[in-house]
């Protein structure tokens, strides 16, 4: 525990931050949905928070953890934490007191003062988070974190997460359309955009993350996106353990080339439910378009596997005391 104290004391102090005050929101929310009943478009008005707070303590602990290992440009990388950081509370906040005064904060065209500002202030932080993203993404590109594994996790990772990103300008209102809907207490209120394609706001919705059982969703593409680096740590994780017990996986270059084999899976996945979306398909009402498409990944993603598998188990065995040598997830300078 001491150990992992010392770890996270040396990481982004900014995020770390904003990580702490999106876990109270998270908490806050929580416990809104249980005691609030009041709903817009047929869902509790604190599901939105909650679902922001919670994944921007993942994302923004990543990064925290991510910038603490920048070996070159730390303080370029410092202060680009710190605006992903500032911009996260800000944007998240103005969430979170749209939810509490009742009403919409994505797409809301009332002319009321406060959202009004809001708004402008809202969509100028989606410009932010992208542009913070990025550049941690490009930074990375060119500075080693780890072994080969993580390395490759994290620049695919973080490249998927900034495409995930970039359909939030989508998101914020490109689509013209507008739709009259009421909030919490029965105002009316002008929505100047939505997520859903071929579906107007507030249809049927699945449980929890209320995506669209009816129409296509940008933000399934848009989580997909955003939670790739997490799925592709977990795989480092996952792999660098099993190494322990399975010889053939021990060699560095082995885990590299099925971490490769997972992100090219994980890509064919994202690309699938962001065509599928754009179709306004629902994603649990896939076609035979949909359905070849992803099998098409799932199947070179197999394939590549195997060989992988194959050609590892055909390789001499690591000795022992080589094994014992292989870096871990944390990874070395």
């Amino acid at each position: 525990m001491r150990t992992v104290l010392e770890e996270v004391r040396s990481w982004h102090r900014p995020l770390v931050l904003m990580v702490l005050v999106m876990s109270g929101l998270v908490a806050v929310s929580g416990i809104g949905l249980l005691v609030d009943g009041r709903e817009i478009l047929n869902e509790s008005v604190w599901l939105k928070p909650f679902k922001f707070g919670l994944s921007f303590v993942l994302y923004g602990g990543t990064l925290a953890w991510l910038l603490s290992k920048l070996r070159k440009a730390k303080r370029f990388g410092w202060w680009t934490g710190t605006v992903f950081a500032v911009t996260g509370i800000v944007d998240v906040g103005f969430i979170a007191v749209q939810a509490a005064r009742g009403t919409f904060s994505h797409f809301n065209d009332n002319s009321d003062t406060f959202n009004q500002v809001g708004q402008k202030v809202f969509m100028s932080g989606v410009l932010g988070l992208f542009g913070a993203s990025l550049v941690v993404a490009i930074m990375l590109l060119f500075q080693r974190v780890g072994d080969r594994p993580l390395n490759r996790a994290i620049r695919v990772g973080l490249g998927l997460a900034v495409a995930g990103m970039a359909l939030a300008f989508y998101l914020v209102g490109s689509q013209g359309q507008r739709q009259e809907v009421t909030d919490a207490y029965g105002h009316p209120v002008t929505l100047a955009g939505s997520h859903g394609i071929g579906v107007e706001a507030g249809g049927p919705g699945m449980p929890l993350t209320n995506w669209s059982t009816v129409g296509g969703d940008l933000r399934i593409p848009h989580f997909v996106g955003l939670h790739a680096i997490h799925f592709l740590l977990l795989a480092v994780l996952a792999l660098s353990l099993l190494a322990a017990r399975i010889e053939w996986l021990r060699p560095e270059r082995v885990r590299n080339r099925l971490i490769g084999v997972a992100a090219f899976g994980y890509t064919g996945v994202m690309l699938t439910v962001t065509v599928q979306a754009f179709r306004g398909q629902a994603l649990i009402h896939p076609d035979g378009q949909t359905l070849a498409m992803l099998g098409g990944f799932l199947a070179v993603s197999a394939v590549a596997l195997a060989g992988v598998i194959a050609s590892a188990r055909r390789r001499p065995a690591v000795p022992a005391h080589a094994a014992s040598r292989q870096p871990v997830v944390a990874g070395r300078s």
